[in-house]
């Protein structure tokens, strides 16, 4: 029986070449996304008058040839015999089950989220949202959680509705805020 490994008397074949090179599959991933990104932002229409001295294809455009130019250079690594370094694990006991009571708690908070900043606007689902998440995940300091979320919630929508200029839905709290 063989085990797949060559041989003096059995070269090894394009299977084994594949799996000693398989960081080429991420080479490849990368090229395919950088020609996608700039064949869009190429082919992007844009009318004389939104025009400025930086245009709205510069970042795509620079975004593009970066994947392109690091798609080449992991490329060139691997086939000089570069390795990417073997993943030294975390704390984690791989032969325990999975939690899907946290994996479902966080589903259903992220849904409730969804479903509920249209009429609740971002500051309260947003609140809900980051003590829900901090719940799921084993934080159990129910005094000060809900305190910590709203002021995060808070902090956040200011942030993107009023620095940011990313308007983020009020509900009810616009006109308070």
């Amino acid at each position: 029986m063989s085990d797949g490994t060559p041989t003096p008397s059995r070269p090894a074949g394009a299977r084994t070449w594949l799996r000693d090179h398989s960081e080429l599959g991420v080479c490849v991933l990368l090229l395919v996304l950088g020609v996608l990104v700039l064949t869009d932002a190429l082919t992007m229409s844009v009318d004389i008058t939104q025009r400025g001295p930086v245009g709205p294809k510069t970042v795509p455009v620079a975004v593009g040839i970066g994947l392109l130019a690091v798609a080449v250079l992991l490329a060139v690594d691997v086939l000089r015999g570069g390795r990417g370094e073997a993943e030294a694990g975390e704390d984690v006991d791989l032969d325990e089950p999975a939690d899907r009571r946290t994996v479902a708690l966080l589903t259903g908070v992220f849904l409730a989220f969804a479903a509920l900043i249209g009429p609740l606007g971002f500051p309260i689902s947003g609140a809900l949202l980051f003590w829900g998440s901090a719940y799921a995940l084993g934080s159990r300091h129910h005094d000060r959680d809900p305190l910590i979320a709203a002021g995060l919630s808070l902090v956040t929508y200011f942030v993107f509705d009023n620095l940011l200029g990313v308007p983020l839905p009020g509900g009810p709290l616009m006109g308070v805020l």
